[in-house]
């Protein structure tokens, strides 16, 4: 697929549907190694004046290690037709198979020293401003900690500036 970058202010975003509900591809590293993970908690907004997104990893996630040792990451967004896709790169680990990518059918792309999916038909690259580990302590609502974390594998958040918007064409 093209893209066209494109300003922020041009697109379309409900965060609730995209993320939430059709999922999104967290992305980094470069054209040596690269991998992918499917995810539906995040957000988009504003912090420190600038457009940002969150996204939640967990520790055991091999995406993390792409996200921690780079300065950039994307957020990839595809239609429906990649349901299956999204269902093998949020169950499949990068660490136990030759080639996620070809597993879940999906091409990388390279932009400005990350990786995004060449399927996707909007592309987020974002530069990391902020991580923080959740902390158990940190919890205000009883039972969420112990529902959402029985094996206390507590989410790292990254807090990602929006550098560039690409529109697949």
């Amino acid at each position: 697929m093209e893209f066209k970058e494109v300003s922020l202010d041009e697109v379309t975003f409900n965060p609730f549907e995209r993320i939430g509900t059709q999922w999104m591809l967290v992305a980094a590293g470069d054209e040596k190694k690269s991998n992918l993970m499917t995810a539906s908690w995040g957000g988009a907004g504003v912090i420190w004046n600038k457009n940002v997104i969150t996204v939640y990893l967990r520790p055991q996630r091999y995406t993390k290690a792409f996200i921690d040792d780079n300065e950039t990451f994307t957020v990839s967004f595809v239609s429906e037709k990649y349901r299956e896709a999204l269902g093998i790169c949020g169950s499949i680990s990068g660490r136990d198979v030759d080639d996620k990518w070809k597993e879940a059918g999906l091409t990388p792309c390279y932009i400005d020293g990350t990786t995004g999916v060449e399927e996707a038909d909007l592309i987020l690259v974002c530069r990391k401003q902020y991580h923080q580990d959740m902390r158990p302590e940190c919890f205000d609502v009883p039972g969420t900690e112990t529902e959402n974390y029985p094996e206390k594998d507590y989410h790292t958040m990254y807090i990602g500036s929006i550098e560039k918007v690409l529109l697949g064409t």
